[in-house]
């Protein structure tokens, strides 16, 4: 028998003593009246009662130290001869180990070594821990075993919690400045039975009931388009979107994002909105202009800095696509110019090709906070034409270190356009592109009732925690990101 066998059947058989002195290892309650944190700043001889989880237990005889845990911080337990009763120092001794939810009472002291502590009065069990916490040092250091067994992260790694602190007053944040500029909070479907809004492959799934295949939502942004069409004026949602895709730093299958339209207003807005809520997570965060993000400075002052498109990419790579402006000028212009890591076989179209170009080469360069704007029109389906030059679109992306932060434009309110460009994109999907669109016939039904001028805007709202709370990848800000089964 292993040695950690050999603790499980240790603790078992505890908990079969317990119970046979009619002693619940799991009851059901217990009056907690003072959070730990809250312990750490009472005066001297102040009584109280708290619970959290063991942590430490060492034993010196006499007295016996140990460390209680819960979810405002860690204070040291005391268990002292003649000042605790002598039943309640027995008891600890005897049954508890260190992972167990217990409930005490007793006052505040600070020991010879000037630390505050409880000194007990009262203990009981409130859950007994059958499996043993890994050891402090040696134990939950495996970045996968974190992710993957996240409540034990939490319990042996209490910084984590404060990233998911973060992530909450980020999504309050976000929220409040979108209910100040007078946006109305709606809900979308997740399960649909035509799914668009990105270029993402969908997951499928089935529905018995109606013996019908449905798709994950790859994005709201369809049906926030309807209510716009139905007479709301501005409506966000912060939604989880699922995208079949690849697994790296910055993605997930299954993420969050903010999406708002507004009608009436063109992309201007966006920038306006950004910059200013960019400075509201600022306050709120306590962060100054300039940040540390992976060993870099970032710089949130505003204004950020704006860019054409076409401009970065003749900055970045010495090619005009306005006059590269099909796939096989693009292709000739980036074989002739040596340009490596652009896919260009898997490529099946100009919109693709253009896309490959800057993720690849171009994107990755942009460290501070850049606006991009006026993408080519192959590259956004739903996006409207820019007024002066019908091959742009009126878009607008935030790129900060590399990362698509906010991706918004001018939609696309003719239902003629709209049908030719979401037929264009069904055929590249029946001609094997998984990133395609499908065609919508009830989305172009609701733009030919009419859509009044819109602008859209989508927010990641992981990868604002990221850069906002210096994190080395997504799956460092969320609880719970998918990790490949450990079978």
């Amino acid at each position: 028998m292993g040695r950690e066998e050999q603790i499980i059947s240790e603790r078992k058989r505890k908990i079969e003593e317990l119970r046979k002195q009619n002693i619940n290892p799991y009851p059901h309650k217990f009056d907690k009246k003072n959070y730990v944190g809250e312990c750490l700043k009472l005066k001297i001889e102040t009584k109280v009662k708290t619970a959290g989880r063991l942590i430490t237990k060492r034993e010196l005889g006499k007295i016996t130290f140990a460390k209680l845990q819960d979810s405002s911080g860690v204070i040291q337990m005391v268990l002292q001869k003649g000042e605790t009763p002598e039943k309640v120092f027995e008891f600890f001794k005897k049954y508890s180990d260190t992972g167990d939810i217990v409930g005490i009472s007793g006052k505040i002291i600070k020991t010879k070594t000037k630390e505050i502590s409880v000194l007990v009065k009262n203990l009981e069990i409130l859950s007994k821990a059958i499996l043993p916490l890994p050891e402090k040092f040696h134990g939950l250091q495996d970045k996968e075993e974190r992710y993957r067994k996240r409540y034990l992260d939490l319990i042996m790694n209490p910084e984590v919690k404060k990233i998911f602190e973060t992530r909450g007053k980020i999504l309050e944040t976000v929220r409040g400045q979108l209910i100040k500029e007078n946006f109305e909070e709606v809900e979308t479907p997740y399960l649909q039975t035509v799914y668009g809004g990105a270029s993402a492959a969908p997951f499928t799934t089935h529905l018995n009931a109606l013996n019908i295949d449905l798709f994950l939502a790859i994005s709201p942004e369809l049906y926030l388009k309807r209510l716009i069409v139905g007479g709301y004026d501005r409506v966000f949602t912060i939604a989880r979107n699922f995208r079949n895709e690849g697994i790296d730093r910055w993605h997930n299958p299954e993420f969050t994002m903010m999406e708002y339209y507004i009608a009436y207003k063109d992309y201007e807005y966006h920038i306006e909105f950004t910059e200013k809520l960019f400075n509201e997570l600022k306050k709120q965060l306590k962060l100054k202009d300039t940040i540390e993000y992976q060993g870099k400075k970032i710089s949130l002052k505003t204004p950020f800095k704006r860019i054409k498109f076409r401009d970065l990419l003749i900055e970045k790579t010495g090619i005009d696509i306005d006059r590269a402006n099909n796939f096989e000028e693009l292709k000739k212009e980036i074989e002739d110019k040596k340009i490596k890591d652009v896919d260009v076989k898997n490529c099946r179209h100009y919109g693709a090709l253009l896309d490959e170009l800057y993720k690849r080469i171009v994107r990755p360069n942009i460290i501070q906070p850049t606006f991009l704007t006026h993408y080519p029109v192959e590259m956004i389906a739903l996006a409207k034409r820019n007024e002066e030059d019908e091959t742009k679109i009126n878009s607008v992306q935030l790129i900060i270190d590399g990362a698509e932060i906010v991706k918004a434009y001018d939609e696309l309110n003719d239902p003629i356009d709209q049908e030719n460009r979401l037929k264009e994109q069904a055929k590249l999907l029946k001609k094997g592109d998984a990133e395609a669109m499908p065609m919508d016939e009830d989305f172009i039904n609701a733009l030919k009732v009419g859509m009044p001028p819109t602008a859209g805007y989508g927010l990641g709202i992981d990868r604002l925690v990221i850069l906002l709370t210096n994190q080395p990848s997504i799956r460092d800000v969320i609880l719970f990101p998918f990790m490949r089964p450990e079978n």
